[in-house]
């Protein structure tokens, strides 16, 4: 398994946006966590053959089969999303608190946060809204699912996979990328996962009429590069990077978690995304 060491990353962007380090400090402690994290259950061994028949039926590997996670093995990870939630979130309080006493007798599990195809994890808790469930699943399995869906990656061709969901694990995407050829490529922050989507087609609703498509520009010069991908129809938004201007970005999950400006920009437009920001930065 690669490491999953993005504090070097995480380090770089703050350099470039200092005026947010004080807003979404508490994200470095998650990668800090994540380096510390429990070796993740044995890898899946699929096949070549083996993951292009699950994709070839539209159903992610990890929907087709679930890891076995052991809570122990993500107790403290989900202890500092709590943590930092509660941080943030003074109205999450009570939720966090059921969810501590669902997770203590078993009622919760890491089952529980696995994504289904189109969310990231949909936990029956009144209170915990979608970002918060999001946020709870990303900063819980990440290590665990980036290590048993590894040997799966370079099996996925371009042809292979057209849904606005990742192949892997079944959440949204919380990222997109366009490549140095002009392919835009989607991310997973859930498991680190990326796939090809056709750049003229909305990932959440599958719309794909021009008029229904926009996009969002940003003018300072520290934003070169930056744009969000927006759909008229669903009202749903995609932060991306075009690679070919801005060659010094920074990994999926950094890029995202280190620009909650251009979310608020979207939240006030009346956009939404499924995996939305914990933080805000005002």
């Amino acid at each position: 398994m690669t490491v999953l060491d993005l504090r070097e990353a995480w380090s770089e962007l703050i350099e470039r946006r200092p005026g947010l380090s004080s807003s979404v400090h508490a994200y470095g402690r998650v990668f800090e966590a994540w380096v510390e994290a429990s070796p993740p259950a044995a890898p899946l061994g699929w096949t070549e053959e083996d993951c292009r028949r699950s994709w070839a039926n539209g159903i992610p590997l990890a929907v087709a089969a679930p890891p076995d996670i052991a809570s122990a093995a993500i107790e403290d990870l989900l202890g500092l999303a709590m943590e930092i939630v509660g941080g943030v979130r003074d109205d999450a309080a009570v939720a966090l608190g059921r969810l501590a006493e669902q997770w203590d007798r078993g009622e919760v599990t890491p089952g529980s946060l696995l994504a289904t195809p189109g969310r990231v994890a949909a936990l029956p808790i009144p209170g915990l809204d979608e970002s918060i469930t999001a946020f709870l699943a990303i900063v819980a399995l990440r290590p665990s699912l980036q290590g048993y869906l590894d040997a799966c990656r370079a099996h996925l061709r371009d042809a292979d996979w057209d849904r606005g969901v990742c192949p892997f694990c079944g959440a949204p995407p919380g990222f997109a990328e366009v490549i140095e050829d002009g392919r835009r490529r989607l991310a997973c922050h859930v498991c680190g996962g990326a796939w090809t989507f056709r750049r003229l087609r909305c990932p959440f609703c599958g719309d794909d009429a021009t008029r229904n498509l926009g996009r969002l520009d940003f003018e300072a010069p520290a934003d070169q590069g930056y744009f969000i991908s927006t759909c008229a129809r669903c009202r749903g938004y995609v932060k991306e990077l075009d690679q070919r201007v801005r060659w010094n970005g920074g990994p999926p999950l950094v890029e995202d978690w280190g620009s909650p400006h251009f979310d608020l920009a979207c939240v006030r437009a009346g956009y939404q995304r499924p995996a939305g920001p914990v933080i805000l930065a005002g």
